[in-house]
């Protein structure tokens, strides 16, 4: 891929999150998440690529999506597939709550997983534990060896998890073991994202959560050097069929990170909605300007970039 593509991609992810951002806080979910989507199909319009998305967000709760099999970009530059999620954290937005992201990932063609839109379990981490965790040993294992391996104690680990009914024993084993405990409302792809940036302080991401927010926050911690591996959890035989539709012939194991990007070159671009832990979100300023915080990394070359955006509204007619 192009590098010049990198910031391409920003720029339709800060579209993206300026169209939300006018509804943090209203209690519209569906309403943010619309505009999002809007904005972003508008602005891949000008983006020079090919590209098929292979993951889009909205199917589960019916809101609006830009849909698997799309045609995006002006089809002039290489064949890609992306993978979207114009708002990741729709319920964050609503409540004017923190970690709220409009996020994109771009792969050589044929890369991406295509990952039905169902629950994935999943282990995230840091590059500090690349390599030397199993999402298939017990949890409890997976917790001694991360401590020896960051030469600390259990009790001093810090791991983050949804907060969700589905959660409770994994809560119960973790509050056993004496781990400290950071419960998020939403945010999946921030919070698999977090164990690789020291600032967070999370060492683990565990639990449940979207199957395409998973390959989203895998081809972030490729770009970072952390880790995601994740499994399916298809609820009904609807969804086993599914999967087998996409070309997923063992649901059930345990996906690492090629099975979910592939061994080529990634890009990972996100820019905040509302403020979070590593990106700020859009603020409005006088003389109808905004700022934007995005993050935008390239996983061939490990380059990652904290892009700070001042934008004049009156020149952006797809936000009209």
């Amino acid at each position: 891929m192009q590098r010049e593509l990198s910031l391409e991609i920003v720029r339709v992810t800060e579209l993206a999150a300026l169209a939300s951002a006018r509804w943090m806080g209203r209690g519209e979910k569906n309403e943010a998440d619309a505009a999002a989507t809007a904005a972003m199909r508008a602005m891949f319009d000008s983006v020079s690529i090919k590209g098929t998305v292979v993951i889009g967000e909205g199917e589960m709760d019916e809101a609006p999506m830009l849909y698997i099999g799309e045609e995006v970009g002006n089809g002039e530059g290489p064949e890609v597939d992306v993978a979207v999620d114009p708002l990741e954290g729709t319920e964050l937005v609503a409540k004017g709550l923190n970690n709220a992201l409009a996020v994109i990932a771009v792969a050589n063609k044929g890369n991406l997983l295509h990952a039905p839109d169902m629950y994935m379990e999943k282990l995230a981490f840091g590059p500090a534990l690349r390599g030397k965790l199993s999402l298939a040993d017990p949890l409890t294992v997976t917790l001694e060896k991360a401590a020896a391996l960051l030469h600390k104690n259990i009790a001093d680990l810090t791991v983050s998890i949804l907060d969700r009914k589905r959660h409770a024993d994994i809560m119960g084993t973790l509050r056993r073991v004496g781990v400290r405990i950071k419960l998020l409302s939403d945010g999946d792809v921030a919070g698999a994202i977090a164990p690789a940036f020291p600032e967070s302080g999370i060492d683990l991401y565990v639990g449940s959560g979207g199957a395409p927010e998973g390959v989203l926050a895998a081809a972030a911690l490729c770009c970072l050097g952390g880790e995601l591996q994740g499994r399916l959890m298809p609820a009904d035989q609807s969804e086993l069929d599914r999967c087998a539709s996409m070309g997923i012939t063992d649901p059930h194991r345990v996906l690492t990170m090629e099975d979910m990007i592939g061994r080529e070159d990634v890009i990972f671009a996100a820019t905040g909605i509302t403020p979070g832990d590593f990106l700020g979100g859009v603020r409005y300023l006088p003389d109808q300007r905004a700022e934007t915080h995005s993050l935008v990394m390239r996983a061939k070359t490990r380059t990652i970039r904290f892009i700070r955006s001042l934008h004049y509204l009156p020149n952006k007619p797809l936000l009209v």
